[in-house]
């Protein structure tokens, strides 16, 4: 009897659970009873909400937000603080925060060796630990390095190790036969000439392949000249020229071009091999062109930048094309779209024609020849006398500049200028550039640049640098403050007498 009156009750209560769910599913309000029904969402709508907010956030974030609540939530974190005290040169303090998580195979921790003693530690945690700080990113160690390196001698051993490298890779991918270089200059004692020659020197001492100097001084051989090329370590062979250096420029031009043509004669006299490059020692050069005048066969020409204008052109001669589109400061080679020579650009000197410089060391430009010697190389078994393998379109140098005839260009070397070889990329590589910057020909400077007898005392060391003040001057000045100050003194006195 028992059970069935509670069988009886819990039908009784379903049957009012299920109608005042029917109720509040059409609108209409719910019974109210003894116990109270309210609306509870089941366990499984919570989950679905809070997945969906999970997936939300993470498509803000760009992860799992899910799986890293839930590693939150299961794993205990382990936070340890790791203060590393770095010190450098300039004593920079990194602090770095190391986040852990316990794993069933924590990382391997590598023990570093202690530097050499006579070297400066530059972790004080790692001397006093004997071990470096670790960051633990994953399953793997990073290793915190100091840095420098702690010892001297292991960082001279890296560079050598980087010079022995790029001398293998140079043999390997390098030019399989280099050929030696053999540089002309011109030159004549003046006062830029140490400045000039200096440059020069550095930039020859820097080329990787053997360099035979070729410096042809005009009025013959000079004591400050010879010292400056002993001192340079290149091998060199000082020809002197008769001729005095004019002042004019255009002569100047011209009698360089005999100078140039002289130091060819001795590469023959002397069977010289090798590249002949016509460096003057006013211009600046790239070290990618010795590199790049490897590949030369028998004559190469390569683009050269002309920094000759320091004032605008006369508009009045350039063209309407050439004042839209200004024309480059560039001679060299031109080449068509399959790499071959069409012809040379050319510096265009006209619109400065009329604001050039006449005499050198003068306040004005200093225009170019129309094909500078410095943009051309030539095979040295080009000028030899007896060569049969001498190409045929290359002229006798016995027969350059014969009979007082003028050479302007190396292009008077062949008898066609279509087989010179386009260097550089085909020219769009500038490698060299021209420029000429002398002081008037009558500047004085010390010779060989040695200041003997001493300089005079201008301004004692242990004074100002102010003019001194002779002591009658000085006295003069205060008798005559003094005066001033006692008839304004005087004059505030007598005015109040005056009001009255």
């Amino acid at each position: 009897m028992f059970h069935n009156n509670q069988g009886t009750r819990r039908a009784t209560a379903a049957a009012r659970s299920s109608a005042s769910a029917d109720g509040a599913a059409v609108g209409s309000p719910a019974a109210t009873s003894g116990e109270g029904s309210a609306f509870r969402p089941s366990s499984s709508t919570f989950w679905l909400l809070l997945h969906g907010l999970c997936c939300l956030i993470s498509l803000f974030l760009g992860f799992r937000f899910s799986r890293l609540i839930f590693v939150l939530l299961i794993s205990d974190p382990i936070y340890t603080y790791t203060r590393v005290t770095t010190t450098t040169v300039t004593k920079t303090h990194t602090e770095t925060l190391t986040v852990s998580f316990p794993f069933s195979h924590p990382p391997p921790v590598e023990t570093i060796p202690k530097p050499n003693s006579s070297a400066k530690s530059i972790s004080d945690n790692s001397d006093s630990q004997g071990q470096h700080s670790q960051v633990v990113v994953g399953r793997h160690g990073i290793r915190i390095r100091p840095w420098p390196h702690p010892d001297p001698t292991e960082v001279m051993r890296a560079h050598k190790i980087m010079e022995r490298v790029q001398l293998e890779q140079r043999k390997w991918y390098g030019v399989k036969s280099p050929r030696p270089l053999i540089i002309i200059t011109p030159t004549y004692m003046r006062t830029f000439q140490t400045l000039h020659l200096t440059g020069l020197i550095h930039c020859l001492r820097n080329s990787p392949y053997p360099v035979t100097w070729i410096v042809v001084e005009a009025g013959g051989t000079t004591n400050e000249t010879a010292s400056l090329l002993v001192r340079s370590r290149v091998p060199f062979l000082h020809i002197p020229f008769p001729e005095r250096m004019p002042v004019e420029w255009a002569e100047r031009h011209l009698m360089e071009n005999r100078m140039r043509l002289l130091g060819l004669r001795v590469i023959r006299e002397r069977k010289m091999d090798g590249i002949v490059l016509f460096a003057d020692e006013s211009n600046t050069h790239s070290l990618d062109l010795f590199d790049e005048i490897q590949k030369v066969e028998w004559m190469g020409s390569f683009s050269l930048g002309i920094l000759a204008h320091s004032g605008g052109p006369d508009r009045s001669l350039l063209t309407d094309e050439e004042k839209l589109n200004p024309p480059l400061p560039i001679q060299g080679p031109a080449c068509n779209s399959s790499g071959q020579l069409t012809g040379f650009h050319t510096f265009n000197s006209i619109p400065y024609s009329e604001k050039s410089a006449t005499y050198v060391g003068e306040s004005a430009t200093v225009l170019p020849n129309k094909m500078e010697w410095a943009g051309f190389v030539i095979n040295a078994r080009m000028v030899w006398k007896e060569n049969e393998e001498r190409p045929e379109w290359a002229r006798d140098l016995d027969s350059v500049g014969e009979n007082g005839e003028e050479i302007e260009s190396p292009l008077a070397l062949v008898n066609d200028a279509s087989f010179v070889e386009p260097l550089g990329e085909c020219g769009r590589k500038v490698m060299a550039w021209w420029m000429r910057v002398e002081a008037r020909a009558d500047s004085k400077f010390p010779p060989g640049w040695i200041i003997d007898p001493p300089l005079e005392i201008v301004v004692p060391s242990k004074r100002t640098p102010w003019r001194e003040t002779d002591p009658d001057e000085l006295a003069s000045i205060k008798k005559e403050k003094e005066a001033r100050r006692r008839t304004g003194s005087k004059r505030k006195n007598t005015l109040p007498t005056q009001d009255n």
